[in-house]
């Protein structure tokens, strides 16, 4: 049984109760899953007991049937733990989700309300990965998936939307691009009345960011309910660190844990518009001119900007940005030390960590989690070209 009450607009306060909401219905704002925690008795052996990737019912809107999302590795990394000079490192390695990315876990979510809520298609604009995960679980809902990319995403993502059999719209330039092709047709969408599109990007609905939440659950029950001091999430729209910050908090109300870790954000030098707004004690604005060569993070105005920065300011954290090169380096590193193949956006977490180490903000008797959120072969030719130019 799931101790879903309903949904709460994060905007006006507004509350919903419909299963495959969207949007606030009063102010068009972010909703957000509320549980009433205090109805929920669970203890550390009945998560244990549970098996599949979706055993934390109670604390979701609904549970898909998916196809075999979640349940990743926690991977211990002891010499990049020696060389950054902390207790532990551990990498979760959402690289191991079907379509290769972290953002499986929310699609699989959205898919099912999709379903449930009358829809024939999910649409979104991306970067890349959400398009390929969108186009995999429309699939198998039996659904259409309209996805806007921009013509910068990898080869990998845009074959792979089309090998889904989604329609994808390749529009030439970056995200902010491909984002307004996505509104402009979504607009002109009811007069055609053909199709009933379901919102699929990130806080575009609740869903995308409550499915972040079991990579938490999941880390803490491999880490044997040992609250990490902190963990380090790369950011594009903020789902995933919106979503670690959330889970940590209801583990805690549970009584499940004893505390929160501490949440850092992390996010390339030419694209850090969360990372700015932490520093600045202000909301997040959007980044005037995105330049960098990790592609799913080049997202000037993120649509969930101020959860996350409220998630990383609430946790005690900070934000951390990072020149291309150095995450780019670290990539190959963490494979060349640990011989774990890891996204370039994790190259940011993990050249992230490595500043905050030299800032402080890390200590030498800490336990530090990454998040890896998509897998390495998808930015292969990236670092591999990185090391070429360094006669490597």
């Amino acid at each position: 049984m799931t101790s879903f009450e309903g949904f709460r607009c994060t905007d006006c306060g507004a509350t919903v109760d419909e299963e495959g909401s969207t949007a606030c219905p009063a102010c068009g704002g972010v909703l957000d899953a509320s549980y009433d925690l205090a109805g929920v008795s669970l203890d550390r052996e009945s998560f244990e007991e549970r098996e599949g990737a979706w055993g934390h019912r109670e604390l979701l809107p609904l549970v898909p049937s998916g196809m075999g999302e979640g349940e990743t590795p926690l991977v211990a990394a002891p010499r990049l733990a020696d060389e950054l000079g902390v207790e532990t490192l551990h990498v979760k390695d959402e690289g191991h989700n079907p379509t290769g990315s972290v953002t499986d876990r929310g699609m699989a979510l959205v898919a099912a309300a999709a379903d449930r809520g009358g829809a024939d298609t999910l649409a979104l604009a991306t970067t890349g990965n959400g398009g390929q995960s969108a186009a995999a679980y429309a699939a198998r809902a039996g659904l259409l998936s309209r996805v806007f990319v921009p013509s910068r995403a990898t080869f990998v993502n845009k074959a792979m939307i089309n090998v889904h059999g989604g329609d994808m719209r390749v529009v030439e330039g970056r995200f902010d691009d491909a984002h307004e092709s996505y509104e402009t047709e979504r607009e002109e969408l009811p007069a055609a009345d053909e199709e009933t599109w379901f919102p699929a990007g990130a806080f575009d609905s609740p869903y995308r960011h409550e499915g972040a939440k079991p990579v938490y659950y999941e880390a803490v029950e491999a880490l044997e309910w040992s609250v990490p001091d902190a963990v380090v999430v790369p950011v594009a729209h903020g789902a995933v660190v919106a979503g670690v910050w959330k889970a940590a908090r209801e583990l805690e109300r549970l009584g499940l844990t004893e505390r929160t870790p501490r949440v850092f954000a992390a996010q390339p030098e030419g694209c850090a518009p969360v990372v700015e707004a932490v520093e600045s004690g202000d909301d997040p604005a959007p980044w005037d001119v995105p330049d960098t060569v990790v592609g799913t993070l080049e997202v000037p105005d993120p649509a969930g900007g101020l959860p996350a920065v409220e998630a990383v300011r609430a946790s005690g954290g900070t934000g951390v940005a990072v020149d291309d090169e150095d995450a780019l380096d670290t990539a190959a590193t963490v494979a060349q030390h640990e011989g774990l193949e890891i996204s370039v956006a994790c190259g940011v977490a993990a050249a992230g960590a490595w500043q905050l180490r030299e800032d402080g903000e890390l200590a030498a008797d800490d336990t530090v989690l990454l998040v890896n959120t998509g897998a390495g072969s998808k930015d292969a030719d990236v670092v591999r070209s990185r090391l070429m130019g360094r006669g490597m």
